[in-house]
């Protein structure tokens, strides 16, 4: 076997990854979780084409309703691509098994049993009726697929890079918590809780409900919404000193401006893109890209961390 065809493998099955979650953020921002609200098929057919009649009927009962043609592709399309990226993830650890080209064996297998349990998790969400736990869940899941592909492909060949790794995992930690913060929002559609910035109903510490926010007492009422939104706000906070904080090292460290350029301009991004879907009501062309703009964060601060391991 050529010696790059393991690592082009991984790079494309992890561009496949990037894209599979930045459709599932769509899915779910533009409310088409149930287009098909059965699994693994579309009312028990392989497409909406088949299921034409079931969608038409069940969208002409609730014209309003979860399933319409339109939301029943963008379920099923989401559907297909997770399918092939479970197969890309399924010839890769084959790969790994085989020890080519230095694969690690039970990372690779590692993300074959998540890749399953990614499946079970999309099943569960449909059949659940979107549950918030299940669905940040699933989420959670997608972003650490796309985050152990590129740890592997950042494994596979090409040179090591200078200096410390804990100033890049310390970001990449606090980037992890902010996605599992954003996933807990955007489950909960708490996303505008907040409809102005930077203060949240004008209050600099608005009135708030912790403990249901976080399923530790009662119901999640709109006190809970909005302690959630609040959280993520924080979350904000910390990844801007996390990862500011690192981007300022990089800029002064020979040989690594042009990734501190690029971590700022992402998180610059990423903060402007949060700013605009709360003042602009959350636009769908902005939530997703607010989706997109995260993974490409998570994965680039993986790059650095591995990368940067490997030289300790």
């Amino acid at each position: 076997m050529r010696p790059h065809l393991p690592r082009a493998l991984v790079l494309a099955t992890a561009l496949l990854a990037f894209v599979v979650v930045g459709l599932g953020a769509y899915v779910r921002l533009s409310d088409a979780g149930l287009g098909c609200p059965d699994w693994p098929g579309c009312y028990g057919q392989v497409s909406p084409l088949h299921a034409a009649g079931a969608i038409a009927a069940a969208h002409a009962e609730e014209p309003d309703g979860p399933v319409s043609p339109a939301k029943a592709w963008k379920e099923m399309v989401h559907r297909y691509l997770a399918s092939l990226l479970g197969l890309a993830i399924l010839a890769i650890a084959m790969l790994a098994w085989r020890r080519e080209h230095d694969l690690n064996r039970w990372l690779a297998l590692g993300l074959l049993g998540l890749v399953v349990f990614q499946g079970l998790l999309g099943m569960w969400t449909v059949t659940l009726g979107l549950r918030p736990a299940i669905v940040s869940a699933h989420l959670l899941g997608g972003m650490t697929t796309l985050a152990l592909l590129v740890w592997l492909a950042a494994r596979l060949g090409g040179r090591a890079w200078p200096g410390r790794s804990a100033p890049a995992g310390l970001a990449l930690i606090a980037v992890a918590v902010q996605i599992a913060l954003g996933g807990w929002v955007s489950s909960h559609y708490a996303a505008l809780a907040c409809a102005d910035f930077p203060t949240c109903g004008g209050a600099w510490w608005p009135d708030a409900d912790w403990l249901a926010a976080f399923g530790m007492a009662g119901d999640p009422g709109f006190v809970a919404l909005v302690a959630m939104h609040w959280a993520h706000r924080m979350g904000a906070v910390l990844v801007l000193l996390a990862v500011g904080g690192l981007a300022w090292r990089l800029l002064h460290e020979p040989g690594q401006a042009g990734t501190g350029r690029w971590l700022l301009g992402l998180l610059a991004g990423q903060l402007g893109l949060g700013v605009f879907n709360v003042l602009a009501g959350l636009p769908l062309a902005v939530a997703v890209a607010h989706n997109l703009g995260a993974a490409l964060l998570l994965a680039s601060l993986v790059w650095l961390y591995v990368k940067r391991s490997r030289t300790t």
